[in-house]
């Protein structure tokens, strides 16, 4: 198995798709019955990105830029979980 299908077939890229597929059904709830348009554009955004970028870090031609794709998805982790707080906080 080569280093590109490990991480495809990772625990992080599974959790991350599956928290994907939670985030639009989130987004969906939000805009179709809340109608809640702008927090909910933004946690779309963020919550999916996660596993965008590990999906690129599977493709990274060096060490370095793997590391760089995998820091970026953290950092949509972080930016996700302050949307999610203002939602709730927000009612």
């Amino acid at each position: 198995m080569t280093s590109d299908q490990l991480l495809m077939n990772s625990k992080v890229y599974d959790k991350a798709y599956q928290f994907a597929i939670r985030i639009v059904r989130a987004y969906k709830h939000l805009y179709d019955e809340k109608k809640e348009f702008v927090l909910s554009k933004q946690l779309l955004r963020s919550g999916t990105s996660i596993g965008a970028n590990i999906a690129e870090a599977n493709g990274a031609i060096s060490k370095v830029e793997f590391k760089a794709k995998m820091s970026i998805a953290y950092k949509e982790c972080l930016e996700t979980k302050y949307w999610l707080s203002l939602l709730k906080d927000t009612e």
